[in-house]
């Protein structure tokens, strides 16, 4: 499906042929092959061995995102890429699954409790190493997407404590910048009496307190950060999200032009190859970040719903192999896998149609990109090679 919807966006006022090498949708169609050979020779290694070579793949990814940053090539404003004979690869898409697997390794060790101080250490340092490497790469989006990571972490005992100061950061951040710091603080303060009176009932009056009075101070420097520290193009991309009609022939162009294609689409849609403002290029990167307005403009609302459909249930398949895998280092990184994909996909979409901040990161399976597709695919293909192995499990024990 991506594959054809790269080529709709590709393929112009003609029909060009599919297989043409020289086009995205000609290369995008080589990198499936690759994707679904090394995605199969992974499905016969051990999972013992993958396993046990975790801390190494890890150690390579750091190398890497080293190596981008001596030698790397500038594409879209972002040093994230490396040549390597023809080809360019991203290695910031591959330190996912160096993560993630590393991770789950130190995790599943014998006795380890994730309230231990010196094990957050270890967890904290595996995720904002390869994050701070690609801070310097200028690639702000990839380097969110390990932040999801924290939901693979609530399923493994760390408190929901965290999960509710991370959604009351974004919503005083939003109200601070949609509204003033007063709104914000007046918001805060509401929101604490309500947790003190009938949630807590009125226990812990000093933590509410100090979390009232911490995020009343902070939304009076959302702006100063906002406008100080981020460069010009990311500020241009949140005050677009805040206000898409602040300038639509400028920073707003990109959502704008998003919803219009989407809307376009109406109910069944255009049909296939018949999309024109994603086709003609009123919707910048419709064959990667923006690739799901090319759904809701040829497929209209009963083509995106059903693609929705199709990522919840992969979604929930992903969920059901961590859950029923028979080892500690299966699920956690099954529930680390899609963490990662649950984000890309709910950010990816969410700012196609304006609910999110454009952070320029692909849909999965969809967007053009060997190095995202092949990482994926290696991301899937390792959970399953996990879960198709768990009966393994008992007969080795055996």
């Amino acid at each position: 499906m991506g594959w054809l919807n790269i080529y709709s966006t590709s393929s112009g006022s003609g029909s060009p042929d599919i297989f043409d090498f020289t086009r995205n949708f000609g290369k995008q169609f080589l990198f499936i092959i690759i994707s679904l050979v090394i995605g199969l020779a992974i499905l016969y290694l051990d999972p013992r061995f993958i396993e046990f070579i975790a801390y190494g793949i890890y150690a390579v990814s750091i190398l890497l995102l080293v190596i981008v940053l001596l030698f790397g090539i500038t594409r879209n404003g972002s040093l994230s890429w490396i040549r390597i004979g023809n080809f360019q690869i991203q290695p910031s898409e591959f330190s996912k699954i160096a993560v993630c697997l590393a991770l789950a390794k130190v995790m599943s060790k014998p006795n380890f409790s994730i309230d231990n101080i010196l094990n957050r250490t270890k967890i904290s340092i595996i995720i904002f190493l390869p994050v701070f490497l690609i801070l310097l790469q200028k690639d702000t989006g990839t380097a969110l997407v390990f932040l999801s990571l924290g939901l693979m972490l609530i399923r493994e005992g760390l408190s929901l404590f965290y999960l509710v100061l991370a959604i009351i950061f974004l919503t005083v951040s939003l109200l601070s910048l949609l509204y003033g710091p007063t709104v914000a603080v007046a918001s805060v303060w509401l929101l604490m009496l309500f947790s003190f009176y009938y949630i807590f009932r009125k226990q812990a009056f000093a933590l509410h307190f100090v979390m009232a009075l911490g995020f009343s101070l902070y939304s009076f420097f959302v702006d100063y950060v906002v406008f100080s520290y981020l460069k010009p193009h990311q500020q241009a991309r949140v005050m677009a999200f805040l206000d898409p009609n602040i300038d639509p022939k400028g920073i707003g162009w990109n959502i704008t032009q998003s919803k219009i294609a989407i809307g376009s689409g109406s109910f069944w849609g255009k049909g296939f190859l018949n999309g024109t403002q994603t086709k003609y290029d009123f919707v910048p990167e419709n064959d990667t970040d923006f690739i799901f307005c090319t759904i809701g403009e040829e497929f209209g609302w009963v083509g995106s719903s059903i693609l929705l459909l199709l990522w919840l249930l992969f979604l929930y398949r992903l969920i059901f192999m961590a859950e029923n895998s028979k080892t500690k280092f299966a699920r956690i990184y099954g529930y680390a896998a899609a963490s990662i994909f649950f984000f890309h996909i709910m950010i990816n979409i969410g700012m196609t149609i304006g609910l999110t901040p454009v952070i320029g990161i692909p849909l999965p399976f969809f967007s053009y990109g060997g190095s995202s597709l092949l990482a994926f695919s290696v991301l899937y293909f390792l959970l399953l090679n996990f879960y198709s192995n768990r009966m393994n499990v008992f007969a080795s024990e055996d």
